[in-house]
């Protein structure tokens, strides 16, 4: 499996991290940390996480309040958003057409 993540996440993980350090000296390496260990999960078991009728799948990090969401095509995970789990819900759905 390969793991593509589109520019509009990669701009909110960049944006993520730079605000927990900010708060923290070091909060945003945990971040950047926690969000590696996801990517892993990912990639080692991608379907053992729930998936919505759109089928897009959706990954909580651990520690901080952000979601990961994705969607597996033949043998692509794609990264659409890494998003607060509790700021402007669905905002990111625009990027899926």
């Amino acid at each position: 499996m390969q793991l593509r993540i589109v520019e509009e996440a990669i701009l909110e993980l960049e944006e993520a991290i730079d605000f927990y350090e900010h708060q923290v000296q070091g909060l945003g390496l945990d971040l950047e940390f926690e969000i590696r260990e996801a990517f892993n999960s990912i990639l080692q078991s991608p379907k053992l996480f729930s998936e919505n009728k759109n089928q897009i799948r959706k990954y909580m990090v651990n520690r901080f309040p952000l979601i990961i969401h994705y969607s597996i095509h033949d043998k692509i995970i794609r990264i659409w958003a890494i998003a607060h789990s509790k700021r402007k819900p669905g905002y990111w759905k625009t990027r899926l057409k």
